[in-house]
Order: structure tokens, then C-alpha cells, then sequence
């Protein structure tokens, strides 16, 4: 096993998590950053060189915990998702963080007259991040990326749900971390909501938004910070000029990615009203030819658990009784769904309408839903009259009308002709807006989520603020009031001719 040459300073002892409580971990954490001061960007690439090590050196076992977790989940899948799809980001967060971190001049003008002006880059200090179960990793490994590129030691919680994939996270980071810099807090530590009482500088959470407000109320008692990641009902809109045959084929590949449950699955679909019944054969021939088989077939993915799997089995049922259209794809001589193996045969939905519980819950499983649309201006009132989505695609050209769909809406992000594409976009901020969540992380977004930008302001100018703003007051402060207040009423008319003029 590979590890930089660090690495053996920092974990001498090796010593667990598990051998402390979450108090005594981030007591532990606190302590060691006061000790040691800001780090230098020597060890920040370090420690973010140790976390993709973690991951690459124990990719194989890591693969086989998550199978075990949901009990089918394809090995392609796993070590695409969960750890080569870390590298993007924690790579570029090594690459710019020596960078990022620098002090910045903000007035170079005033700076020569005397009134100097910059910007510090500060770590937080101790952050909490907790992480989802449906990729535990990715999820919890990208955010701790960020905030060790801002200089913080991190408290990460992968989610309990996928507890054989924590254990292994659990057992090996003490080969690579010393406590005092990453501690993985597992169920034997307490539950989530313990963890969310925590007091850290920083709460990082990725699930679904009921959890996501609990967490932000126990956060808000201690006056902590958070990023929610939160998921949604994400639309999908095909243009009338879009080709219909690659627009169905993405969408069907998109509903099925991790068997559906992803916060940047597509839920459901616009499609022009006379292109429907094209639009569905072409789905559901897509899923035909690529699920020959589903209850025995290892790349798809099972449903996480059985409270899961009831839930999205119910939600079926519901639209079915309540007059909606079921067409799904049911391999010969296959008792689908099964329940042993929590497998849920692709479904596509038609006929939805207001009542139906799948109206409004987020699917999180293998059902995409089609409505018509005779004019955009439709789907735009649908989509903009319901809580804003994580994410938004479109299938068609960069044209007006995704214009129009942009100006009319709000998502966390819009992705055209294909799946999550501002993920591969190191540069490109993620997070939510509304109930799909709040602040951003990925890149230099999430270097700065996890900092303080902290003025600093230096004056040599023999005139003082202070002076000029405390009693007594002279006739010269009057007059230096007086001319401020014309200087700036002067320039608020020129901005009102030049409004007039545009």
C-alpha cells in the first residue's frame, strides 16, 4: 500500500475513532488546530493526497462492502461513482488550493494612499460532514476534499444504512489519518441526530430535505453553519425541434443510473404532446434491450431497503388506482417486483395528475413519469409552481427556448443532452436552491464554503475615522459631511440618466 511519505508522522499511534466519543473527537480536533496554527499548503495537498489514497488503495474492498450494502449494486458502478468519481475534485482541489488560499489586494489605488485593503482566506476550523447512503462515499470524500483544502480537520459520518462500506472507510483511515486531522464517527458512535448537535465551525449535509431541516434546526441551536445538498423532483423538458430518439434513449439510461436513486435522476418528463406515444415505445425499447434479465442480474442495481422498496412500490400503486397508465418492463418468466432481492422492474408512468401521491414525493427508484406539453410555456408553469429541483435537463439545442425554460424556473443547475454533466465540471459549482438546499460546494465553491474571507484593513492616513465620527463635531466634519452627501447625490442622478437613457 502506497502513501506519502507523510502519512507515517501523522498516524503514529494508530489510533481509531471508535475509541473516542464524537465529543471527545472533536475536542481532540479543536485542540490540535489551535496547536498547530493554519496550515501551509504543503500539508493541505497532503492530507488531500491521503484521501484519494484511502480510496484507490482499498477501491476493490470498498467495491464488494457496497454490493454487500444494497445487496446488487455492479462493481462498475461502485468504483466509478465512489471513488474514481472523487478524483475529479480532489484533484482539482490540490491543484488550486496554493492559489485559492493566497491573501488578495482589494485596493491597490487606496492602498498607496494610505488605506490598505485585503482579504485572508481563513479555515473554520472543525467541520461535520454527513453523508447519504446512495453514494456514501462520493459524497462524504468530495466535501472533506474541500475543507482540507480550506485548512480544517474534518468529523466525517457516512451514512449508517450502508454501515459495511463505513466499517471499511472506519478500519483502514487510521493507516492514512491521525484522528487530530480526519475521524470517521460510524453507529457506534450515535445516531445522526446526535451528530448534528454537534458544536463544529461548519455542518455539512447531504440527504433528503425532511432529514436535511432537522439537521439544520439542531445546527441553528448552537448557531453552526450549514450546506444542505438536498434532492427534489427534477424535471426533464424535450424541445419540439429535439431529436426524439437520443432524447428517450439519455432519459431511460438517466432514470436507471444506481437503479434510480440519485438526487440528479430525472423524475419526470415533458415531452410535446404529439411526440408522447414515440417518446415512451422508444423508453420502454431501450430498457427492453438493455434489462434481459432484472431479479438475477447483478449490474442493476437493488433498491436500498425494504422500507424504500415499499415506498416506491406504493407510490406506483397509488397513481394506478387513481387512473394513471403502468407500462413496465418485465423480463419473460420473471415475478417482478421481488421482494427477496428488492428488485423493481423499470416503469414508466403516463396519466399522472394532481392527487396522485407520486405528484409530489420524490421517486428515488426505477419510475420515470411522461406528461404532454402542447406549448413550453405549460411546462414552465408546472416546474416554476413546485418546490425548485436539484437539477434540470433538457434535451434539445442551446437555443431560445432553453432560455426561456432558465428565465422561467429555478434549479440548483440545468443539464442539456445528458446526465449530470456539471459533476465532470471541476469549476462548476453543485448545491441546491430553495428546498433542494443551500450553499455549493465542488472547485473553488467548495473551498470557499469551507473558508473565511476575513477583511483586513490597514490605515496610515493621518485623518481618522474614529475622530471624525465621535463628538465633538466641527465645523470641518460638517463641511466633509456636506460634501459626501452632495458628491453622492450628484452620482445617484447620473445613474438615473443613464437608466433613462438605456
Amino acid at each position: 500500500m502506497t502513501k506519502p511519505a507523510e502519512v507515517n508522522t501523522a498516524v503514529s499511534g494508530r489510533v481509531s475513532s471508535e475509541a473516542h466519543t464524537m465529543s471527545e473527537l472533536l475536542d481532540i480536533q479543536r485542540a490540535a488546530f489551535l496547536r498547530d496554527g493554519i496550515p501551509d499548503a504543503k500539508t493541505r495537498i497532503d492530507r488531500i493526497t491521503r484521501l484519494s489514497s484511502l480510496l484507490l488503495d482499498n477501491a476493490d474492498e470498498i467495491a464488494e462492502a457496497l454490493n454487500e450494502d444494497f445487496g446488487t449494486r455492479p462493481r462498475e458502478l461502485s468504483l466509478a461513482a465512489d471513488v474514481a468519481g472523487c478524483m475529479v475534485d480532489l484533484t482539482h482541489q490540490r491543484r488550486g488550493v496554493e492559489k485559492w488560499m493566497q491573501e488578495s489586494n482589494t485596493a491597490k489605488v487606496q492602498g498607496a494612499l494610505g488605506f490598505k485593503q485585503r482579504i485572508r482566506h481563513d479555515p473554520l476550523g472543525v467541520v461535520g460532514i454527513m453523508g447519504p447512503w446512495n453514494f456514501p462515499l462520493q459524497l462524504t470524500f468530495v466535501p472533506a476534499g474541500a475543507a482540507f483544502a480550506a485548512g480544517n480537520r474534518v468529523l466525517m459520518r457516512p451514512s449508517s444504512i450502508t454501515s459495511r462500506t463505513t466499517d471499511v472507510i472506519a478500519k483502514h483511515a487510521p493507516d492514512y489519518f491521525s484522528i487530530e486531522e480526519l475521524a470517521v464517527i460510524t453507529s457506534k458512535h450515535g445516531g445522526g441526530a446526535d451528530f448534528a448537535k454537534l458544536k463544529v465551525d461548519h455542518m455539512f449535509f447531504t440527504g433528503s430535505p425532511e432529514v436535511g431541516a432537522s439537521v439544520a434546526q439542531e445546527a441553528a441551536k448552537n448557531l453552526v453553519p450549514v450546506t444542505l445538498e438536498l434532492g427534489g423532483k427534477n424535471p426533464a423538458v424535450v424541445d419540439p425541434d429535439a431529436d426524439i430518439d437520443k432524447a428517450a434513449t439519455m432519459l431511460a439510461d438517466a432514470r436507471m443510473v444506481n437503479g434510480g436513486q440519485v438526487c440528479l435522476c430525472p423524475d419526470y418528463v415533458f415531452v410535446p404532446e404529439a411526440k408522447v406515444g414515440e417518446f415512451t415505445d422508444k423508453v420502454i425499447a431501450r430498457w427492453t434491450a438493455n434489462f434481459a434479465t432484472v431479479r438475477n442480474n447483478p449490474e442493476y442495481t437493488a433498491t436500498i431497503n425494504q422500507k424504500n422498496y415499499d415506498r416506491i412500490l406504493g407510490l406506483i400503486a397509488d397513481a394506478q388506482e387513481l387512473g394513471a397508465d403502468v407500462r413496465q418492463v418485465v423480463p419473460a418468466g420473471e415475478p417482478l417486483p421481488d421482494a427477496e432481492k428488492r428488485k423493481i422492474a423499470p416503469t414508466l408512468l403516463t396519466g399522472v395528475k394532481a392527487g396522485m401521491k407520486i405528484e409530489e414525493d420524490e421517486v428515488f427508484g426505477p419510475v420515470l413519469t411522461v406528461y404532454p406539453y402542447r406549448d413550453l410555456a405549460e411546462a414552465i408553469r408546472y416546474i416554476a409552481a413546485h418546490p425548485h429541483p436539484l437539477t434540470m435537463y433538457w434535451c434539445g439545442d442551446d437555443n431560445e427556448n432553453l432560455a426561456r425554460l432558465a428565465d422561467g424556473t429555478r434549479s440548483g443547475s440545468i443539464n442539456a443532452n445528458d446526465f449530470a454533466l456539471h459533476m465532470f465540471g471541476a469549476e462548476l459549482p453543485f448545491g441546491g436552491v430553495g428546498r433542494s438546499g443551500m450553499g455549493g460546494y465542488h472547485g473553488k465553491t467548495g473551498f470557499d464554503t469551507f473558508s473565511h474571507a476575513r477583511a483586513i484593513a490597514v490605515s496610515t492616513m493621518p485623518l481618522k475615522v474614529a475622530e471624525m465620527m465621535s463628538p465633538p463635531f466641527t465645523a470641518r466634519d460638517t463641511k466633509m459631511t456636506n460634501g459626501q452627501m452632495k458628491l453622492w447625490s450628484r452620482l445617484n442622478k447620473r445613474a438615473i440618466k443613464k437608466l433613462k437613457k438605456r
